[in-house]
């Protein structure tokens, strides 16, 4: 099911996620959400005792200032927030410490515990969860937390807890923002990490390897590529998003415009993110590199600013650009670099001033650089007053103690005693060298004072007002961020599109989608020679599609490359083909990849079978629907009636069938007539040629069923001894002819038996026949 209305700016952010099919019963009327925000994601569920429902949301990317958590709570008004008492800090002005009860296998454990009364009592909770699995996406390890502990506090608040089917699904989000889950993310390789290739990076440093996102991701700074990966988890069929981005890609695929020699994306490379550096600004004292990366960040904002007001402002993005950067900015450029002496800063390692911005800060370094020469002169003075024995002293400064008079240490001056000497108060010994305050020191001390400390104050002082002005003007600078990262991740798509000839594709609100000559976004990177194949999917042009063909023809490449390209429409991006028309979906479901794992308890074909329920109960008439060889990890029969079953009750659907691409080898599908007869039904195969022996794949999607798997072909191909591929074809045709003779003579000898019987007869007895000849006939040929 999707999502209810919240808001514009929600809508642009979220995705529309399906509900659980649960409700709850209890006495009070609040409502109660929990929350748990990690690594960049977010992961909620929420409880409204208004119609005992349970709404849950799997795990999204979020904004660091956790914009999407901010607008969930906007809208919905809970009563009661719950996170757990470990969480970010970020969360902190959203939560209340109520506990630990959030662990994941403690949430598990409470989900299966609740009260199912749709369920048998006698069912225990490993066989709860095939069905639980198949309602709520548990590897959402977040989402599955917040659950556990909404449950617990909605225990602790009531007296019983029930969950109960609900004939209507709940909807939690924005129903303008497309639904992915994992698995599709997953099989259509949109995001594909990879341990890096240094060695010394193996434990702690991962990569992007080959996907759709490693590909398009050309942005310069990292705040870009950011925003660019939440674009990608949260893809959109808002029109007037997709078009603002598609406006700018457009502009900057113009060749004259993207050779141009002073491209904004270059200067990105400079900015730095805003949040990190004004949290460090807000500090006592930041360093020096957090003046440099700030001042950098708003010298290249200005740069930006300025090229892009050359451009055409009737593009909304430049037009943003050019009026939110505004002169606060010009305002912090020209007082942090009228301000701060970068390097005196570097050399000394703490934050100086520059000449003439204070009077009194620039006396005292003044008097400061004159010190060595004048301190010579008193040092001289004061040899002429010391002890013969002595052929050398100097005058030196160390701050917090103040001016010293240093004098070696004669070879007689063995002990604390036999350093004192008439007139000078001895201070402390160091690297033979005794320090001593004499009379002209102590003046020195109270007529020049800590110089150096002194400074360091007073420079302190005007650090301190330089931050209170910059933060200030905070505000201007998250803007600049957020368009900057926009821009970076638009150009980064345009240069995409520029280096793989995409084109750009036409979105319209209605259910048709024409794909002409498109290719596969990866594969094509890989391949000297890629065939290109065109797709067409509307209401009178067969919304759904079945593809049989030999084993390793290209139906899975098929089935990919219409997912991708429709994403990528999704995201504003361009598309690799030769036109493209994208009616907007509201979600693209999958059953093409099964991500096993010991931990989900869910054997493969439970797995398979649990993606196929997710994209029956909750694909609707604008949804695209991929299904590769669905069926296959179960007895022949028992696959192809469940595939059988599946199409039907699509095409019995009509209107508010998705557009379905399925792939399959079970060619009897459509050899038997198993599929009911509906204009809605195309049947598509890949072409093949046959020379002398061998199987030549073409690679061209064509009306029409295939007859043969060609499986010995694709053995020989593989490598398989000849004589073990043709012992299995020998295998194969003794198979059948032997399943022909059993099936034959039982049957011909029934029949004739049948026909020698006087049916006229008053004492036959044709109920025994059926029972004791005919039932049992049956039940050895099926």
């Amino acid at each position: 099911m999707l999502l209810t209305q919240i808001s514009n700016d929600f809508q642009r952010s979220l995705g529309h996620v399906p509900s659980s099919k649960f409700s709850l019963a209890v006495a009070m009327r609040p409502v109660f959400i929990h929350v748990f925000v990690q690594q960049g994601q977010i992961g909620l569920s929420y409880y409204d005792s208004h119609d005992y429902s349970l709404h849950f949301m799997p795990d999204t990317m979020d904004n660091s200032d956790l914009h999407l958590l901010d607008r969930v709570i906007q809208e919905l008004s809970p009563n009661v927030i719950i996170t757990s008492a470990k969480q970010e800090h970020s969360l902190t002005q959203f939560i209340e410490k109520l506990g630990k009860h959030f662990s994941l296998e403690v949430s598990k454990q409470r989900l299966l515990s609740a009260h199912l009364p749709s369920l048998p009592p006698t069912i225990t909770e490993s066989e709860k969860i095939p069905y639980l699995s198949s309602c709520i996406p548990l590897d959402s390890v977040l989402m599955m937390r917040s659950i556990g502990g909404l449950l617990k506090c909605v225990e602790r608040r009531s007296v019983g807890l029930d969950l109960e089917d609900s004939s209507t699904g709940v909807p939690i989000l924005q129903k303008d923002v497309v639904y992915i889950d994992r698995d599709t993310y997953s099989a259509l390789q949109i995001f594909k990490s990879e341990l890096h290739p240094s060695v010394f990076k193996l434990h702690s440093g991962e990569k992007e390897g080959l996907s759709l996102y490693g590909v398009l991701n050309r942005c310069r700074s990292k705040f870009g590529s950011l925003l660019l990966r939440q674009w990608f988890h949260r893809p959109t069929r808002d029109l007037n998003i997709l078009k603002r981005r598609q406006e700018v890609i457009r502009f900057f695929t113009a060749p004259r415009n993207f050779d141009n020699k002073s491209h904004p994306n270059e200067l990105t490379l400079d900015l730095s993110f805003i949040q990190t550096l004004l949290h460090k600004m807000s500090s006592s004292n930041p360093k020096v590199a957090i003046w440099q990366g700030l001042y950098k960040t708003v010298y290249s904002a200005l740069c930006i600013r300025d090229t892009v007001r050359s451009m055409p402002q009737c593009i909304h993005l430049f037009s943003e650009i050019s009026q939110n950067f505004t002169d606060d900015l010009f305002y912090i450029a020209t007082y942090i670099s009228k301000v701060v002496d970068f390097e005196g800063s570097i050399a000394e390692n703490r934050f100086t001033v520059r000449p003439n911005v204070d009077p009194v800060i620039d006396e005292k370094k003044r008097k400061m650089m004159g010190l060595p020469d004048f301190l010579t002169d008193v040092a001289r003075a004061e040899l002429e007053n010391l002890d013969p024995r002595f052929s050398t002293c100097s005058i030196i400064y160390i701050p917090l103690i103040g001016f010293l008079l240093s004098v070696p240490r004669l070879p007689n001056m063995l002990d604390k005693q036999s350093f004192e000497i008439e007139g000078l108060d001895f201070i402390f010994l160091s690297k033979d060298q005794l320090h001593y305050r004499s009379t002209r020191t102590k003046e020195l001390d109270s007529m020049l004072g800590d110089l150096h400390c002194d400074t360091i104050d007073l420079e302190m002082a005007v650090m301190r007002k330089l931050q209170a002005s910059v933060l200030q003007r905070s505000d201007c600078l998250y803007k600049v961020m957020s368009l900057c990262a926009e821009l970076d991740c638009l150009i980064a798509l345009a240069q995409a599109s520029l280096d793989h000839g995409y084109c750009c594709p036409t979105l319209t609100p209605n259910h048709r989608l024409a794909l002409i000559e498109s290719r596969h976004p990866l594969l094509e990177l890989c391949t000297p020679v890629f065939v290109s194949n065109t797709y067409i999917s509307s209401e009178t042009e067969g919304k759904v599609k079945v593809i049989t063909g030999p084993n390793s023809s290209g139906k899975s490449i098929y089935l990919k490359q219409v997912g991708l390209i429709v994403f990528m429409a999704l995201i504003g991006s361009d598309v690799p083909a030769k036109e493209a028309e994208i009616g907007l979906v509201d979600g693209i479901f999958s059953r093409m990849h099964s991500r096993e794992s010991v931990s989900v308890g869910l054997s493969t074909f439970m797995i398979d079978v649990n993606q196929m329920t997710h994209s029956l109960n909750h694909s609707t008439g604008d949804s695209l629907v991929l299904v590769d060889e669905f069926g296959k990890g179960t007895n022949t029969v028992d696959g192809l009636s469940l595939l059988t079953a599946c199409l039907n009750h699509w095409l019995r659907r009509g209107p508010q069938c998705p557009h379905l691409l399925m792939s399959t080898c079970f060619h009897s599908l459509i050899q038997l007539g198993l599929l009911s007869d509906s204009p809605l039904l195309a049947l598509l195969t890949l072409e093949t040629a046959i020379e002398g022996e061998e199987l030549v794949f073409l690679y061209q999607v064509k009306n029409g069923i295939c007859q043969s798997s060609c499986a010995a072909n694709i053995a020989t191909l593989a490598g398989i001894p000849d004589d073990l591929v043709k012992r299995g074809v020998e295998v194969l045709y003794s198979h059948f002819l032997y399943s022909s003779q059993m099936w034959d003579i039982p049957c011909y000898l029934l029949v004739e038996k049948f026909f020698s019987m006087d049916l006229d007869d008053p004492e036959l007895d044709l109920d025994t026949y059926l029972k004791d000849e005919v039932l049992p006939t049956l039940e050895e040929v099926l």
